[in-house]
């Protein structure tokens, strides 16, 4: 009698269990990104989805327009359809309801959404890493309260295949909120929020000391890198192998499920995890903007991203190598730019503290190229040209409209060659016509100069809206 008891017990319990998997079923399911405090894409046509019971239909109504809007979902219960946003403002409600339930997402802002991604100086706190810290981070923290700029964190997640949602929510600009904000993300959305007085989304989405094939598709990898060159990959040189710095893996798990949420642009820093292969970063960082313009269905979304800080502890590697191939990317593609650090880096720690500059830097290109905000620099000097004038070459830059300036200080990590190829320290100075001269008693017949090639220096050339010129050559010599 106790064993047909235990039975009947169990029996229904199994029959409430399966009863409520049923009905979850039956429910409407959203992705982290689609829920209350959201920000999504003023005046766009975005995508709303999710899964529900299939085949069946699920009735959307945003209050922007209190028009319903209906979608089937298919026959493994996915629906995906698209909505027109109106221009910035909010807060909105958008109600989801299907024959089973309704959900209403409350406090939704209508404004712009970027993404920023990267590895650790992207994913860098504003309240900092273990005695690593923000210069001004509590200024920051202290005046943060904004519920027109929230942060969305994708939570880790490295991935064998591309997966379909992410952890993580939604969470508004404040002291209880901020000091775990990326801080160059944060930087920029302020910036971005303050200019033009609308709401600004970020969706932060970033691992430390991660490189970029890992944030890469595999299909574009397939089609485009040799055997030859992923041999060159961390994750198939080293011995202890980690699994976020696998190929495709990062993509996979961290930016393959926002593929489907509306954004204007990208925020991007990174590069350290790939100094030792250069040549090939020229090829996969390229790659990667492309992949993902290709998958966002936008050829032209602008892609804006920090040249790596100098810093005194790479050891026998030469980074400037890899900062000329981030600075060469800007003449592969359009619609990208950079952010210049040469003047922020330090010897003993690979995050600079400087990362309130970081962000106004990566601001001022969005506000000039997407925002049309006109009278402002977006860019530090760059390498334009140079010619020969006896013991002397003149060096011309482009993004220096009324000169340049060392702001005082002496113009130093110059060096100069002749046909011998060895170089050696020169003295520079700043013409009035915004040219720099440089000259060696050494070398009496110069033919190529370089600028700040080195690991660890702090830049002292810059153009009169206080930017910095990027490291850079005038030849292409093996060193």
């Amino acid at each position: 009698m106790i064993k047909i008891i235990r039975n009947n017990i169990l029996l229904f319990l199994n029959l409430v269990f399966f009863g409520q998997i049923i009905a979850a079923q039956q429910k409407i399911k959203l992705p982290a990104l689609v829920s209350d405090n959201m920000v999504i894409q003023q005046s766009a046509e975005i995508h709303i989805w999710g899964w529900a019971e299939k085949n069946k239909t699920v009735e959307i109504i945003p209050s922007w327009t209190n028009t319903l809007f209906t979608v089937n979902s298919d026959g493994d219960g996915k629906w995906k359809t698209t909505i027109k946003t109106p221009t910035a403002g909010g807060p909105y409600t958008i109600r989801l309801k299907s024959k089973e339930e309704s959900i209403t997402l409350k406090n939704v802002m209508v404004g712009e959404v970027w993404l920023a991604s990267g590895q650790s100086n992207m994913e860098m706190p504003i309240k900092g890493y273990t005695s690593e810290p923000i210069n001004g981070n509590n200024e920051l923290i202290l005046h943060s309260k904004n519920p027109n700029i929230r942060m969305f964190k994708v939570n880790r997640n490295s991935s064998l295949q591309p997966v379909e949602d992410c952890m993580g929510t939604w969470k508004e600009a404040g002291p209880e909120n901020t000091a775990d904000f990326s801080a160059v993300a944060y930087v920029f959305a302020q910036k971005i929020n303050r200019v033009l007085d609308i709401p600004v989304g970020i969706i932060h989405s970033s691992w430390g000391g991660t490189p970029v094939e890992a944030w890469t598709p595999k299909e574009a990898m397939d089609r485009a890198v040799t055997a030859e060159e992923k041999s060159t990959f961390r994750y198939n040189q080293v011995k202890k192998k980690r699994e976020q710095d696998a190929p495709s893996q990062l993509f996979n798990g961290m930016i393959y499920p926002l593929l489907n949420y509306n954004i204007k642009g990208v925020i991007w820093y990174q590069g350290e995890s790939n100094i030792l292969h250069p040549k090939v970063y020229q090829k996969t960082f390229p790659l990667m903007i492309k992949s993902w313009r290709q998958l966002w269905n936008n050829d032209l979304m602008p892609f804006y991203y920090v040249q790596i800080a100098p810093f005194g502890r790479y050891g026998k590697v030469n980074s400037a190598q890899l900062r000329e191939t981030q600075l060469k990317t800007m003449d592969l593609l359009d619609h990208v730019g950079m952010a210049v650090t040469l003047d922020i880096g330090e010897n003993q720690s690979i995050h600079p503290a400087e990362k309130i500059k970081v962000g106004e830097r990566l601001s001022y290109w969005a506000l000039a190229k997407d925002y049309d905000i006109q009278g402002i620099q977006f860019s530090g000097p760059v390498y334009k040209s140079h010619e020969v004038d006896g013991n002397k070459i003149l060096v011309s830059f482009d993004h220096a409209i009324v000169g340049l300036s060392s702001y005082g200080a002496s113009l130093n990590d110059f060096e100069i060659a002749g046909k011998d190829r060895v170089f050696h320290p020169a003295k520079a100075k700043i013409l009035r016509n915004g040219i720099v001269e440089v000259h060696s008693e050494k070398v009496s017949t110069p033919i190529a100069v370089r600028y700040g090639w080195k690991n660890l220096l702090t830049g002292t050339l810059f153009n009169t809206f206080g930017l910095p010129a990027s490291s850079f050559r005038t030849d292409n010599w093996e060193d």
